[in-house]
C-alpha cells in the first residue's frame, strides 16, 4: 500500500475482541494500524512495514511482550512502544522501560487515555528507524522471542530467557557500548542484585552463542564502562 502520510501504529494483542477495539479505535482516529495476535507475527510485522507506534500486550501466548520489545529494537524498529499490563506491581511496569519501552497502560483502561499515550510516543519519536539492512553481503543477526533463539545465516542456537534479554539489549545497542547496570536492568528485570560474577558468567555465555552461529563481530569489555558489539 502507497504510504499515504499517516503514522502506523502495530497493537499486538492476543484477545480477539479488544484486538479488534484497539484496531478499529486506531484507525478511526485517522492511523494506519496492523494488528497481531503474537510475538513472532509482531516481530515480522515490523520487519515488513515500520511502525511508528507498537501497542504491546505483555501477556502473549508464544512470548513475553518485554521479550517482544527487545527483539524488535534489535531489528532496529525505533518505534514508540506503549505496554499493556494487567500486572500492577512497579517490578514490571519498571521492567518494560528497561527493555525499551516508553510507556505503560494498565488493563482496564480508557480508549482516550490509550490515544493520548500513543501520540505520546509518536512525538516523543518523531524519525521512527526502519530496520536497517545489511551491507553488502552480510547476514543479519536475528533474535527470536517466541523461540529464545538467534540466527545468523543458516546457524541457529537457543538460548535460556536470561540470555535472550541480555543479547537482544546488546545486539539492539550495537555499535553502542551498554552500561553493566543497563544490562543488569535488561537481563534480570525486577531484580534487586545481581553480582559482578553472575554478570561476567552471562558476557562468557554470550560470547560462546554468538560463536556458535558463527557470527564475525566480537562482544568487546570496555574497561570501567561496559560491553559492546563490534
Amino acid at each position: 500500500m502507497e504510504d499515504d502520510g499517516r503514522h502506523r501504529v502495530l497493537v499486538v494483542e492476543d484477545d480477539g475482541l479488544l484486538r479488534t477495539t484497539l484496531e478499529r479505535g486506531l484507525r478511526r482516529a485517522g492511523y494506519r494500524v496492523d494488528a497481531v495476535s503474537t510475538g513472532a507475527t509482531a516481530v515480522a510485522s515490523a520487519r515488513t512495514s515500520p511502525p511508528d507506534a507498537v501497542v504491546l500486550d505483555i501477556g502473549l501466548p508464544d512470548a513475553d511482550g518485554r521479550d517482544v520489545c527487545q527483539a524488535l529494537r534489535a531489528q532496529g524498529c525505533g518505534a514508540g512502544v506503549v505496554f499493556l499490563t494487567a500486572r500492577h506491581h512497579t517490578d514490571d511496569v519498571l521492567s518494560g522501560f528497561a527493555v525499551g519501552g516508553d510507556d505503560y497502560l494498565r488493563k482496564p483502561f480508557e480508549f482516550a487515555e490509550l490515544l493520548a499515550r500513543v501520540a505520546g510516543v509518536i512525538r516523543r519519536r518523531p524519525f521512527t528507524a526502519a530496520a536497517p539492512g545489511p551491507v553488502a553481503g552480510e547476514e543479519r543477526l536475528q533474535v527470536d522471542p517466541a523461540t529464545h533463539s538467534i540466527r545468523y545465516g543458516d546457524q541457529q542456537v537457543s538460548l535460556t530467557p536470561t540470555e535472550f534479554r541480555f543479547l537482544a539489549c546488546l545486539i539492539a545497542r550495537r555499535p553502542e557500548v551498554v552500561r553493566r547496570p543497563e544490562l543488569i536492568s535488561a537481563g534480570w528485570p525486577g531484580t534487586a542484585h545481581v553480582g559482578e560474577n553472575t554478570l561476567d558468567q552471562y558476557v562468557t555465555r554470550a560470547r560462546r552463542k554468538l560463536a556458535q552461529v558463527k557470527f564475525p563481530q566480537t562482544l568487546e569489555n570496555v574497561r570501567g564502562v561496559g560491553y559492546r558489539i563490534q
